[in-house]
């Protein structure tokens, strides 16, 4: 059996006893055990921000790309190895552990490219100097400098590869070592390409950590220059902002956390927008078996349509084979483990209770297993025809294969529906009205982290509602955590100080040739 071992202080460390089991979804076989037990916390941070850290800070943004390629290509090299670790202890099928895997090298590679060409030396420059002083004697300048503290992620089970590296970009693009606590149930993957990299010699020691288990100290090691991001249950972030690190000595915190998405067909009733709905609620149904954050929840559709789409969507759920993700013919695989798989069939009774199940894929799907003690759940497709009165489905997310579709009346109510979610990361809206397209991208922004507007002339060109890419904001305010991540270089920001510095202009002049400017 092996024990993944932790990388702390420059070297593989095991932690004592006999660990926590990561497990086969399908097979429920035992596939490592993780333990984080006896480990120094406190040494490891310190090494980190004293050895690592100066290190990094030695580079150009520049240099600190190159080294973002260098990665890329030891995980371009070990693709093949990550899809099976995937397909093992996900329980995903390929086009599924792609979003993953595929999309972690895709985030990296952005930033590699996006970290070339920045000109910055040591500091970045935030606008032009402003003068304090009559004839412009005295100015001051905002400047953006790297954090010499470290990052910690807190990263969540759903995307072991994505969630590591969608953050370690933008950290070590910054110069920040950072410290990876992956969800036990998937570590094997994000240990695995820890490791593959660590091997690779890249980068200074203790710029890349990682830390398997539940070890002590995990933020209380942490001073108040150290950042932690964290994506998870709106719960436990809730939990982690009341410890006293960041309730009383203000660790920057970002939280990524659980939110009811929506998905909005226009009052047009345009068969063509309907059609690009239909097929954008079965693919989030169905991908990773609806365990992403940014999955569709919630379909909002004019009451006259509400019928038809919901046989829509019935018929091509149909068509999906659900199960063992090894077997030919199977596209939708299994959950991460039994708990969430109970965790799902729990609220599903929930939302039966007090709503109508147009599809029941348990009955009516087709599942090829060969063991039926699994962590398969097919997709559910509720209906609610009251959702003023309905407040559940407003606040509670079932985060699996689950969705519901609800009736508007008009414009103004789908957007008031839509927004009792209360803060989300995402709203896709389907349309080939332009206005109305407009209308919610403008109305829907305040309470939503991206507006995903989908009509015919992008219908083959679309990103997904789902798919979160490095070029745009990912986060959501209110209950989706009031974070932010990505971006494109905003995403840098987290990882950097922003200071106002006074002083003369000659003095100033000096920052801007720090920061690779001739001004």
């Amino acid at each position: 059996m092996t024990k993944l071992a932790n990388y702390l202080e420059g070297r593989w460390q095991e932690g004592s006893g006999n660990g926590s089991p990561v497990l086969d979804p399908i097979t429920g076989e035992t596939l490592a055990t993780v333990s984080a037990d006896g480990l120094d916390m406190h040494a490891a941070y310190d090494y980190a921000r004293q050895q690592a850290g100066p290190a990094l800070r030695k580079l150009s943004y520049a240099e600190r790309a190159a080294l973002l390629s260098d990665i890329v290509k030891v995980l371009q090299a070990n693709r093949d190895k990550y899809f099976d670790i995937s397909l093992r202890n996900s329980g995903t099928v390929q086009n599924d552990s792609s979003v993953d895997v595929d999309g972690a090298i895709y985030t990296l590679s952005f930033y590699a490219k996006a970290g070339s060409k920045m000109v910055e030396k040591a500091l970045r420059l935030d606008g032009e100097s402003a003068p304090l002083a009559k004839d412009n004697v005295f100015a001051s300048q905002h400047i953006y400098v790297p954090i010499q503290g470290l990052a910690l992620f807190i990263n969540a089970f759903n995307f072991p590869a994505w969630g590591l590296w969608e953050k370690a970009a933008a950290a070590l693009l910054s110069g920040v070592p950072v410290v990876i606590k992956p969800a036990t149930s998937t570590a094997w993957l994000t240990h695995e390409m820890v490791k593959d990299v660590v091997d690779a010699n890249i980068l200074p020691a203790g710029a890349l950590n990682i830390v398997c288990g539940r070890p002590d100290a995990l933020l209380d090691a942490l001073n108040g220059l150290d950042v932690v991001s964290f994506t998870g249950s709106a719960d436990t972030a809730a939990s982690l902002r009341d410890h006293p690190r960041i309730k009383h000595d203000g660790v920057r915190f970002n939280a990524e956390t659980d939110s009811i998405n929506s998905a909005v067909l226009g009052p047009d009733t345009d068969d063509d927008a309907t059609g690009l709905l239909v097929r954008e609620v079965v693919r989030e149904l169905t991908i990773k078996s609806g365990q992403k954050c940014t999955a569709i929840r919630r379909i909002f559709v004019p009451e006259s349509k509400y019928d038809a789409v919901a046989q829509a969507i019935s018929n091509k759920l149909k068509t999906i084979t659900v199960g063992d993700p090894r077997k030919e013919g199977v596209r939708m695989g299994s959950l991460v483990n039994l708990s969430q798989r109970d965790a799902i069939l729990e609220g599903i009774e929930k939302l039966a209770e007090c709503s109508d199940i147009l599809f029941d894929g348990r009955t009516e799907s087709t599942i090829d297993l060969d063991n039926e003690n699994t962590a398969v759940v097919p997709p559910v497709l509720f209906g609610v025809r009251n959702p003023d009165d309905h407040p559940l489905v407003h606040e509670m997310e079932v985060f699996g294969p689950v969705a519901t579709l609800i009736p508007y009346r008009n414009t103004e109510h789908a957007f008031t529906l839509t927004r009792r979610g209360m803060g989300s990361l995402v709203a896709s809206v389907y349309s080939n009205q332009p206005d109305f397209l407009a209308q919610a991208a403008a109305t829907l922004a305040e309470s939503h982290g991206r507006v995903h507007l989908i009509n015919n002339d992008v219908a083959k060109a679309h990103t997904g509602h789902g798919n979160v890419m490095p070029q745009s904001n990912h986060g959501g305010p209110g209950r989706a955590g009031g974070g932010e991540e990505l971006g494109g270089l905003r995403a840098l920001r987290f990882y950097h100080r922003l200071a106002a510095i006074q002083g003369s202009p000659e003095v100033l002049g000096k920052l801007a040739q720090e920061a690779g400017s001739e001004s």
